[in-house]
């Protein structure tokens, strides 16, 4: 009997640690999440248990493990790749108010499976010796032949250049991204290469007039701690395209409750916590990103770019136009 007894009172325990644990898998780089993390772990008492890696792997990682992944919680970057992990089984829906109510239907999951908890803009930067924001205008007008070899541009590997070129074939149809694509490879200043902040140092350097990146590279490169960066974001100005119809194009950082999750109601809990006030403001302040949360308003340095009219696809969209996009980009020789 006392066997028994001792026996059930350890389970009960086990079971209580459990309760008091959440695991996530992140692509965000740890010093971009962990403080958040360990907040939340201080305000709640519930353990985070952090893995972090790269986008993809991670995806393949939760993938493969399925029902005996240890994760509860999907961390990444790009609308895209959280919509691939929920077509692969590894998310599921949840229901939350909080969530429901506090970001915009066009950035969270039709189907709840995943949530944006912060957004970007990819959108024009340029070198305002060599051009005037008076002669920009739209994402379609990068295409134009006046426009040739003055563009830098990473890789059509890079997911958020795939999004980019799903949300026109959403907004225009497939014949005329197409036919944007092949455009702008046209008017490439260099073979693409590097990330977002190697096509602002490149604008910088005179390599090319104008580049696409996104806009929280942009600042952390202009309000961060590595000189050579700042001096060379500051030579650079940012330009949000498609302001007269369409909006420019955002995308998301989000989350999502794993199919496998064990501590299904702590990860709630998270992502609930990531939507509050504070943590919106924070991700504002440190990682240059916008909250998704109606009514806390963007960093002030942020703000000093300007108010800027916004894209109202819904990001799910860009998973389901993903694979076209990449075939595209094939076809136009984007390298």
């Amino acid at each position: 009997m006392l066997k028994k007894l001792v026996a059930g009172l350890l389970l009960l325990c086990s079971a209580q640690v459990l309760a008091n644990e959440v695991n996530v898998y992140s692509a965000r780089e740890e010093q971009l999440i962990k403080p958040l993390l360990d907040a939340f772990s201080k305000d709640t008492g519930i353990k985070v248990n952090l893995v972090t890696g790269d986008d993809d792997p991670l995806l393949e990682r939760l993938k493969r493990e399925g029902a005996n992944s240890p994760a509860d919680v999907l961390i990444t970057a790009d609308a895209g790749r959280l919509s691939r992990a929920a077509a692969n089984g590894s998310l599921q829906a949840i229901q939350s108010a909080k969530l429901n109510q506090g970001i915009p239907a066009n950035l969270r999951d039709p189907a709840n499976q995943w949530f944006g908890l912060t957004y970007r803009a990819r959108v024009i930067f340029y070198n305002p010796a060599k051009v005037q924001a008076a002669g920009l205008s739209t994402y379609e007008d990068l295409a134009d032949p006046k426009w040739k070899g003055r563009i830098c541009v990473r890789s059509s590997n890079s997911i958020y250049n795939q999004s980019l070129l799903a949300s026109m074939i959403a907004a225009k149809g497939a014949a005329q991204a197409e036919q944007w694509a092949q455009g702008l490879v046209a008017n490439l200043a260099r073979p693409p290469s590097g990330g977002d902040r190697d096509q602002i140092k490149a604008v910088a350097a005179g390599q090319c007039d104008i580049a696409l990146a996104n806009t929280y590279y942009y600042a952390q490169m202009l309000y961060g701690g590595d000189a050579a960066q700042k001096a060379a974001a500051s030579k650079v100005k940012v330009f949000f395209p498609n302001q007269r119809d369409r909006g420019a194009h955002i995308n998301v950082s989000g989350a999502g409750v794993t199919q496998s999750a064990k501590n299904r109601d702590n990860a709630v809990k998270l992502l609930e916590y990531m939507l509050l006030d504070d943590a919106q403001r924070w991700y504002s302040t440190t990682n240059g990103e916008y909250p998704v949360k109606r009514g806390i308003a963007a960093d002030a340095k942020l703000q000093s770019w300007g108010n800027f009219k916004t894209d109202a696809l819904n990001l799910s969209a860009l998973g389901k136009h993903n694979a076209q996009a990449v075939q595209i980009m094939d076809k136009a020789g984007w390298q």
